[in-house]
């Protein structure tokens, strides 16, 4: 994992010698990042597909999770090694294409869809569910 890691890091290094390596990684995943998602809430029965903010942890994690699951998702359809697709996910999440850009998107379309149900959010804003306290 580390040999891969470093590989991709040398690759960055050598094809975008204007931009810190760092900043072009961090970049990535900012570009990344989702603002919300949906989540599934049931309420009277019948299951909504809610959408609610994303916390900045969940966003780093779920940003950093599409970058390495369409480096892996391009490895196998282009037959490549992990560290080229790797690099070319980077690169492409850096300007703002790819499969993992592709993948906030579409959660961004969703929630967008969604947002007639938002005001089912709040029993699960916190995370706590307010009426755990009723016995099933």
């Amino acid at each position: 994992v580390r040999a891969i890691f470093d590989e991709t890091f040398h690759r960055l290094a050598r094809s975008e010698g204007d931009v810190d390596v760092i900043e072009l990684l961090v970049k990535a995943v900012e570009n990344i990042k989702p603002l919300c998602e949906v989540e599934k809430v049931k309420i009277a029965g019948t299951t909504y597909d809610v959408p609610s903010i994303v916390g900045r942890d969940r966003q780093q994690s779920l940003a950093i999770r599409w970058i390495l699951e369409g480096a892996e998702e391009g490895r196998i359809s282009k037959s490549t090694s992990l560290e080229k697709s790797s690099f070319e996910e980077i690169v492409d999440a850096y300007r703002q294409r790819g499969i993992a850009h592709m993948k906030r998107k579409n959660l961004h379309r969703l929630a967008s869809v969604k947002r007639r149900f938002a005001h089912f959010r709040w029993p699960t804003r916190t995370g706590i569910k307010i009426f755990s306290w009723i016995a099933t």
